[in-house]
């Protein structure tokens, strides 16, 4: 049996990693990444407390905020995929400026 100890600890380190990536890199794709990264993170957190109380709480609460991710997703990629079609180049130091 693996201690719950562990899995906050993988969890508290892929957060930081997610955290980490969204505010030094300014491609868009890597910083999605970084955000659903920090999502899964949270995921593991949840399932993690939700095993130790015995309770499925935890992994329905997951199952939503998995929804969630993937439409966030979805529209997300789509947007960037407009801009760049239109800008032919991503970079989110442009896109705050949004001026066409």
């Amino acid at each position: 049996m693996i201690p719950e100890s562990w899995y906050l600890t993988l969890s508290a380190a892929l957060f930081t990693i997610g955290v980490v990536g969204v505010v030094i890199r300014r491609n868009p794709l890597v910083i999605f990444m970084s955000i659903e990264l920090a999502l899964n993170a949270a995921n593991l957190a949840l399932v993690a407390f939700g095993q130790r109380t015995g309770n499925p709480d935890g992994q329905v609460l997951v199952f939503f905020v998995m929804a969630v991710a993937a439409a966030e997703v979805a529209v997300g990629l789509a947007i960037i995929v407009a801009i760049f079609r239109v800008r032919q180049r991503l970079s989110v130091d442009e896109l705050s400026v949004m001026r066409w």
